[in-house]
């Protein structure tokens, strides 16, 4: 009897975490909230098209878009999404990251290089924790970073799984893993 509660407190713990993580997803931000640049995680519909939005609103001065493929131009971009190449003239392509803690490398460079004192953060909401626990980790104090989260609609094993990792990660973080 002992050992199935030692077994269920966990289990039960993970679960209303998960249930925490599903209620909590963070949203769009409003594109009246103004950054220096915007960052665009790749890997998820609707991201691109939300950080252009961004730039052409004025919300943003650049974008880099983060963990694109090593041959991809601005131009093939550009056609991917049916727009004009000279719409992509404050985008920079980021070729580096392979996954979420190279994006934020990748992001931490770009900064440091434009002098940014804010960005605006576009990814999933399931997976913007976990992105921004990688971005504290190497961005510079005292640069803002604001949650623009693409809406989604994300099933249950998903959700479970970005969770996992994400507290798989915090809790490396906090034993002191790079």
């Amino acid at each position: 009897m002992w050992l199935a509660r030692v077994v269920a407190l966990p289990v039960l713990a993970w679960m209303l975490g998960l249930i925490w993580f599903s209620l909590t997803l963070p949203g769009a931000a409003p594109l009246g909230l103004k950054s220096d640049g915007v960052v665009v995680l790749t890997g998820g519909a609707g991201r691109f098209r939300r950080g252009l939005a961004v730039v052409e609103s004025g919300a943003a001065r650049r974008m880099l878009v983060s963990g694109v493929g090593e041959k991809t131009s601005r131009r093939q971009l550009a056609a991917a999404f049916g727009i004009a190449t000279r719409r992509l003239r404050t985008t920079d392509l980021g070729y580096q990251a392979v996954d979420t803690r190279s994006n934020a490398e990748e992001t931490a460079r770009w900064v440091a290089e434009h002098d940014f004192k804010s960005i605006r953060l576009v990814t999933s909401a399931s997976h913007m924790r976990r992105a921004r626990l990688e971005l504290s980790r190497v961005l510079p104090r005292g640069v803002t970073v604001l949650s623009d989260a693409v809406p989604s609609e994300p099933k249950a094993p998903g959700l479970a799984f970005e969770y996992t990792k994400w507290l798989a990660r915090r809790g490396a973080l906090l034993l002191g893993a790079a």
